[in-house]
């Protein structure tokens, strides 16, 4: 690792640094407008320290001839800025009147930034609002900062699969805009324009404009913190859920596809491959989780109202609950463990595997079966009407290896801390998928992660930031050749 390459790496890290010394104003205003001016004078402090940090990191380190797009520079820029990020968000949480320790401050900012929505915070009903804008506020920037990464870095770094959204000569790979800078310019519209009209739809559907504003950023970012600790069952209101699932649905979808649609005028891109399969899953999920609760004596219509929007919650990766979920069977667990390990599209705020990836292992497992058969045919793997190479269908088999593997190695050390086998394992699975909620009665949707011993959380946190990362570009940073040069 060359010492130019390293400064770069704390050069951009300051960068972002400065822009959460930014963000945090925002909550110190909200609490010094409401008079509340012990925490807003926690926000202006934390946004001092951190401008400050900032500042001496840019001065100290800037240089003009570093050049991102060098894999190792990708790759520790990548990793290095989500930890630094989760450190300089927690400030205000530690700091706050509620004394919070500094490892639950952490574990709520990684969950905040990796738009995961687990909380270890009770009493948000009667949190300033400064506290719970922050959050929310947190997970609004995590998830443009995700979808920016997927989009502009990972394709690049070759991680994952994620090269098939590559921009190349070659007939599989696309890149909706020439430019990085065109790609962040047009996402951000998109996404701004998705959380100003779900902020409106919020309000007109009954929530209160502060309540409003801070779901409409956590569902768009599908994220799932909320201002209440009932989440969106707190409000009882069937129009505010449906807003909630129309929503969770749309940050879901690859947001490049809206920006393509609107830019080209509806030309077709390598990405929309995936939504068709998405809806389907999401559709299929829910008529048999509505079938099986009707088995269970739950009456049809609230059956497949709180399915429907539970079902979208978890394989959204959002975390919004209505209903306690575990409590429905042993079925419906299986189910939602599963749709853990789905996700959303790749491009979009939506954590899990990936449809895509799935879409390439069904087809490329189809293929090992027909050469079984038929061993001198030519079978080539087609994705959205375009060839797929051996090196991509290696990359999403790696992927699915390692993800399955890092998840059970993280569930025995966290049953290792004390949990049981159920709370540990689901605890992993949703924050390698960053879901929110886990199973059973010590971390499910009727509790949250404030009872677990400290130890689980750091572990449930690093969960987190690997599934957040597409695992595989934390997993190469921790090598040791990947130091050396």
């Amino acid at each position: 690792m060359t010492a130019d390459r390293l400064r770069f790496v704390l050069f951009l890290n300051g960068v972002f640094i400065l822009a959460l010394a930014v963000a945090m104003l925002v909550p110190a205003i909200v609490d010094f407008a409401a008079g509340n001016h012990r925490d807003a004078i926690v926000f202006a402090s934390g946004a001092a320290v951190s401008a400050g940090l900032g500042c001496l990191l840019v001065a100290a380190f800037s240089q003009r001839d570093a050049d991102i797009k060098d894999r190792r520079t990708g790759l520790l820029v990548t990793v290095s800025a989500w930890l630094s990020a989760s450190v300089i968000g927690a400030l205000p949480l530690y700091n706050s009147e509620f004394g919070i320790s500094w490892t639950d401050a952490v574990f709520e900012s990684v969950s905040a930034l990796t738009t995961t929505g687990s909380t270890i915070l009770v009493g948000l009903d009667d949190m300033p609002h400064g506290l719970l804008l922050w959050r929310s506020l947190l997970q609004w920037l995590g998830g443009i900062g995700i979808i920016v990464m997927a989009l502009s870095v990972l394709p690049a770094l070759r991680v994952g699969g994620m090269q098939l959204f590559r921009s190349e000569s070659s007939d599989i790979s696309e890149k909706p805009f020439p430019k990085v800078r065109q790609i962040a310019r047009n996402i951000l519209i998109v996404y701004v324009s998705l959380t100003v009209a779900c902020t409106v739809a919020f309000d007109v559907a009954g929530m209160s404009t502060f309540d409003a504003i801070n779901h409409a950023m956590t569902t768009i970012a599908t994220g799932g913190l909320s201002t209440k600790d009932a989440s969106i069952g707190y409000y009882g209101s069937l129009s505010i859920e449906l807003v909630a699932i129309i929503f969770m649905l749309l940050g879901a979808l690859p947001l490049a596809f809206y920006a393509v649609f609107l830019v080209n005028r509806g030309k077709r891109s390598t990405i929309e491959g995936q939504i068709k399969p998405f809806l389907l899953i999401v559709a299929a999920a829910t008529l048999a989780s509505t079938a099986w609760n009707i088995s269970q004596g739950m009456s049809p219509p609230m059956a497949l109202r709180v399915s429907a929007f539970n079902v979208t919650s978890i394989i959204t990766s959002t975390g919004f609950v209505t209903d306690d979920f575990s409590a429905w069977g042993s079925f419906a667990m299986g189910l939602f463990f599963l749709l853990y390990f789905i996700g959303g599209c790749a491009g979009s705020t939506a954590g899990g595997v990936k449809i895509f990836r799935w879409q390439i292992l069904f087809l490329g497992s189809g293929r090992v079966l027909r050469q079984m058969l038929y061993p001198n045919a030519l079978a080539p793997v087609r994705f959205q009407g375009r060839s797929v190479d051996d090196v991509a269908i290696g990359n999403v088999r790696n992927f699915f290896f390692l993800y399955i593997m890092t998840t059970l190695a993280l569930s025995l050390l966290v049953m290792a801390t004390g949990l049981d086998f159920l709370s540990a394992i689901s605890s992993v699975a949703q924050g390698m998928g960053n879901a929110g909620p886990g199973l059973g009665e010590t971390v499910g949707p009727a509790t949250n992660f404030s009872t677990i011993p400290d130890a689980a959380k750091w572990l449930i946190a690093l969960s987190m930031i690997v599934g957040r990362l597409e695992l595989v570009t934390f997993l190469v940073v921790l090598q040791p050749w990947f130091w050396r040069r």
